[in-house]
């Protein structure tokens, strides 16, 4: 499936993501060449200046690979770092704030757990 790309957020760091959400989802495996430059252009029917962009932040950050005149490939290690990371930002932007607003309205961790658990069950 396709996901459509936002015109509001730079296209360059949209295909990151997508490509990162790939890797979390299983799509993609650790040491497996991804799609190139062109095919990714095409698919998205971006400019392939763009999808390069794109993958060089990943590269920069070493999630993945290139391996001059053959392509990209996903870095060993790629998958657990991305979790640790979005792990760490759910922490962040989601538990935390939760937990604080919690206190503020009087509630301790337990009746915020049972709250979640009763959620989930819904």
């Amino acid at each position: 499936m396709k996901p459509s790309l936002d015109e509001n957020q730079p296209l360059f760091l949209q295909i990151a993501q997508i490509i990162l959400d790939e890797i979390v989802e299983g799509r993609l495996k650790e040491g497996e060449q991804l799609p190139s430059e062109n095919e990714l252009s095409r698919f998205y029917n971006i400019n392939r200046a763009t999808v390069r962009k794109g993958l060089q932040t990943l590269v920069d950050d070493a999630y993945i690979y290139k391996q001059r005149g053959i392509g990209m490939y996903l870095s060993e290690g790629a998958y657990q770092k991305i979790i640790d990371e979005r792990q760490k930002q759910f922490r962040q932007n989601y538990i935390t704030p939760l937990l604080e607003e919690g206190a503020r309205l009087g509630m301790d961790v337990q009746k915020i757990i049972r709250i979640i658990e009763k959620e989930a069950q819904s």
